[in-house]
């Protein structure tokens, strides 16, 4: 009876615990999660990844611009390079992630899947890490970016937050740094130019000089005047 008695208060203990830290860490989550709705009619005043480098001791540059500032050919450029089906899907590419997951059991090496909403939600508010949890919290975010703002909102904001080359974050410092002119006079090479250089920044910029990145300037401006069907929605 005694260690029975002993075990029963183990495991109530146990569970007191354990609900305790479910209920904390379930608190934490409500109390830090963003106001969503709100970039619908207000800015991001910073980001996660803006905030990230800055505690790095990076210098950052960035500007933000309406999306009437922002050239058709940037806008229609990043489209082609990083989410040819934004304006098609509900915030997740199924067609892409299948063709991940096939990649993936092939054993090749992995493409990105990642649409620009769910780029979006990373950056404003998580990190570069891949935890179940962080992804997780992509996937709600995510959710609730869609169902609370319009595509071209959402567009616009993440064209004014992401990161183009080391530091450099938004249309806008990218067309400054780079071509010394506004983000609204763009011509589609450099346009073309700044979306390669979306999925690794600090490697593939228009201040570099590489065979790769070249190659994927030459793709997204053969893509660009293919998909002339995209100003419709610009």
């Amino acid at each position: 009876m005694r260690l029975s008695s002993r075990f029963r208060r183990w495991v109530r203990y146990t569970l007191i615990i354990g609900v305790s830290v479910v209920l904390a860490a379930a608190s934490y989550v409500v109390l830090t999660w963003p106001d969503v709705a709100a970039l619908a009619r207000t800015n991001p005043e910073t980001t996660a990844f803006i905030e990230r480098a800055r505690s790095q001791g990076t210098d950052v540059e960035w500007r933000w611009v309406s999306a009437d500032s922002i050239s058709t050919d940037l806008k229609k450029a990043v489209l082609v390079a990083e989410d040819l089906s934004f304006f098609k899907h509900d915030g997740f590419d199924t067609h892409e992630i299948r063709i991940a997951a096939r990649e993936a059991v092939q054993g090749k090496r992995v493409r990105g899947a990642s649409t620009i909403t769910q780029q979006l939600a990373k950056n404003l508010w998580l990190s570069p890490s891949r935890s179940p949890t962080r992804k997780l919290r992509e996937i709600a975010l995510t959710g609730q970016l869609e169902r609370h703002l319009s595509k071209q909102r959402i567009l616009e904001i993440y064209l004014n937050v992401v990161e183009f080359g080391p530091g450099i974050y938004g249309a806008e410092a990218a067309a400054r740094r780079y071509f010394d002119k506004s983000a609204a006079d763009l011509n589609p090479e450099q346009a073309a130019r700044l979306a390669a250089a979306l999925p690794r920044p600090s490697k593939w910029n228009p201040g570099v000089e590489s065979r790769g990145y070249e190659k994927s300037v030459s793709r997204i401006l053969t893509l660009m005047e293919q998909c002339e069907w995209l100003e419709k929605w610009l």
